[in-house]
């Protein structure tokens, strides 16, 4: 079979037409993403559809979806960065609107919607009949506001896979783009105490770098300090 993608924990190959194989690597079972993938699906979200799940339940055999990442299509051209965000945003928002089940794991502090907890630009395909959300280890139920934060604290703080201009001015765009897109519209009471608290949470992931790490421990002491009480 021909490798198409790999991930951290994960590669992707060809499987048939109109069909892909996600394995894992160290032989984790991913029936649960799929029963989550199949879930949301049944409710009317945009994830590839899930056909098979094989190999002692380490690999999945779910639809091809053509097209390009988020994270490439909204910095080329770099201006098109807020209307992505608010694409982003609204998948946040279609998400939030489904209950978490109870076989899914509840995160602190209470609530009871289906949260993806990695729904940034990497994880969302601009396909020709509009963005697909993938990747659905994390999913659990809780406050929908714990999801949108960890997305804008990623965004904000995550490493930019550009050249060095580009990079350097989409960091410079991506702090004040979000604030007006992302931001605007989930401010209240709860966003920056949960923004800090994800960010604080992010830092103990192995795979973020010393830079996105001291990004995220700014960002938990900006927003701490713009949290009331």
């Amino acid at each position: 079979m021909k490798l198409l993608a790999s991930g951290r924990d994960g590669d992707i190959f060809e499987y048939a037409p109109g069909l892909v194989l996600r394995k894992t690597r160290d032989g984790r079972s991913i029936a649960h993403e799929a029963r989550t993938m199949r879930y949301v699906a049944d409710r009317g979200y945009p994830v590839p559809r899930v056909e098979a799940v094989r190999a002692d339940d380490t690999e999945i055999v779910m639809e091809r979806i053509d097209g390009p990442i988020m994270a490439d299509a909204m910095v080329r051209p770099p201006w098109k960065l807020g209307d992505h965000l608010r694409i982003l945003a609204d998948l946040h928002d279609q998400l939030h609107e489904i209950p978490g089940p109870d076989w899914l794991a509840a995160m602190p502090g209470g609530g009871d919607r289906l949260l993806h907890l990695d729904l940034h630009p990497l994880n969302v395909i601009m396909s020709p009949r509009g963005p697909i959300v993938i990747d659905w280890p994390n999913a659990r139920r809780g406050d929908p506001m714990a999801d949108v934060a960890l997305t804008y604290a990623l965004i904000r703080c995550g490493r930019i896979p550009l050249p060095r201009p580009l990079a350097a001015a989409l960091n410079a765009l991506r702090a004040p783009v979000l604030r007006r897109t992302f931001a605007k519209r989930y401010v209240g009471p709860t966003f920056y105490r949960q923004v800090a608290e994800m960010a604080e949470l992010k830092c103990f992931d192995k795979n973020m770098a010393p830079d996105e790490l001291r990004r995220l421990r700014a960002l938990a002491e900006e927003s701490r300090s713009k949290a009331p009480g």
